[in-house]
């Protein structure tokens, strides 16, 4: 558990944060700085990611259950949200609600984007990446589970 309140602009500049790439995307490549886990919060992530030029945040999704938020503090992007696509730039704010559309966001600009990801973190989840045809099961402590969508079946209990 971190015992940290406050964590500086110097500070917070400083950090290196960490390289990471989605599971399920090779071009979803990010540097991510979780000031949320810094400071041991653990009902919601709070993140700054940086993403070069043509790089995604994460593969195109949708939560279920938990809610995202994104805002843009410099450069530009391209926010897939449904079967529409949005030009978002610095200032502009994405709100991605649990159960909404699956959504996507990548780099488009010549430069640097860097933005603020806020995400709840809720004991348990489904997620869906509708282009692939798989769903994750996100279960608290266990391990989570990801399925192809084609072999989920609903029972009868009719």
């Amino acid at each position: 558990m971190a015992d940290k309140y406050i964590i500086t602009k110097q500070e917070i500049e400083e950090f290196g944060g960490s390289e990471r790439t989605h599971f399920l995307n090779e071009g979803a490549r990010r540097l991510n700085k979780s000031l949320g886990d810094l400071t041991g919060l653990n009902g919601f992530g709070f993140h700054i990611i940086e993403l070069r030029p043509g790089r995604s945040s994460a593969e195109y999704h949708v939560h279920h259950f938990e809610d995202e938020c994104i805002y843009i503090l410099e450069g530009e992007a391209e926010a897939v949200i449904g079967e529409e696509t949005f030009t978002v730039a610095a200032g502009d704010f994405v709100g991605y609600r649990a159960g909404g559309e699956a959504h996507s966001l990548t780099n488009s600009g010549s430069g640097l984007l860097k933005c603020i990801v806020v995400g709840s973190r809720l004991q348990h989840d489904v997620c869906d990446y509708p282009k692939i045809g798989k769903r994750l099961y996100s279960n608290g402590d266990m391990k989570s589970s990801l399925v192809d969508m084609d072999d989920i079946k609903t029972p009868d209990f009719g």
